[in-house]
């Protein structure tokens, strides 16, 4: 890659494991427009949940270290519960000069707006097994009675799913049913989506949940975030040569491919 761009004009990195980051990617477009992006799929890694703790730290550090000599990017998002509460710290402490923006269960702002007091977390194993999450729940969340959803499966749906693949309704049924829970008069009225493959499914939670819930998506708080952390662009223009996909397997499928034209990004190799 040589693209050079003025310092004013760096890019804005966004990392996930696989597609579900483009739910961030779509907002943070919405409001940094006068930035270029990349995107970074770590597909040869995917699914994350399969991983053990440290082997998963270690390859996210090695990506990053890659990347960042590669792109220098102004900040970079990391679209992904399970990466960032594994290796968010590790990512600060190692590349100290560069600005990461996480993303973490949207657990504060469902204890806020809870009525019921039930709120359920879907989210992926390893994002329900990290003390990163119960710490939240400690921190935010004491009032209330959270339920913690790990799926084995979701993940992998929603890839399927946003690339157009068939779904079937019973499958996804039976991954987001345990998230409500009907107690004492009381029913769950937020689900936190702690995966953010998962918003691209929400439309079809709805028309399967039991009962009407709110689906909580982080994606538009994480992009208000990082624009806080964006030097403002008022004279700054769109810049030409970035706005393109990675990913590590480097053999996404023509489906993919498609996709990602349909958001703007040239496939990278």
């Amino acid at each position: 890659m040589t693209t050079e761009l003025k310092d004013d004009a760096k890019p804005i990195l966004v990392f996930d494991s696989g597609i579900g980051g483009l739910t961030v990617l779509r907002e943070a477009r919405v409001l940094m427009p006068e930035r270029g992006f990349i995107y970074v799929a770590d597909d040869a890694g995917f699914p994350y949940g399969n991983w053990e703790e440290e082997a998963l730290k270690t390859r996210i550090r090695d990506l990053f270290r890659q990347l960042l000599t590669q792109y220098a990017p102004e900040v970079c998002i990391i679209a992904c519960n399970t990466a960032f509460t594994l290796a968010g710290a590790d990512l600060r402490a190692t590349f100290p000069d560069m600005t990461f923006v996480g993303t973490v269960p949207a657990i504060k702002p469902a204890a806020e707006r809870t009525r019921s007091g039930l709120v359920s977390v879907l989210a992926t194993p390893g994002t329900v097994k990290r003390a990163y999450t119960r710490d939240l729940i400690q921190s935010f969340a004491s009032q209330c009675e959270v339920k913690l959803v790990g799926s084995q499966n979701l993940a992998r749906m929603a890839e399927a799913y946003i690339r157009g693949e068939t779904v079937s309704d019973e499958a996804v049924l039976a991954e987001i049913a345990p998230c409500f829970v009907e107690r004492e008069g009381r029913k769950t009225d937020i689900v936190v989506l702690a995966c953010t493959h998962y918003p691209f499914m929400a439309n079809l939670f709805r028309k399967l949940a039991p009962w009407p819930v709110d689906w909580l998506d982080p994606a538009e708080a994480i992009a208000r975030q990082a624009r806080r952390l964006v030097p403002g662009g008022d004279n700054v223009d769109h810049p030409d040569g970035w706005d393109f996909a990675l990913f590590t397997s480097s053999q996404p499928d023509f489906a993919t491919g498609r996709l990602m034209q349909g958001f703007g990004l040239k496939l990278q190799s």
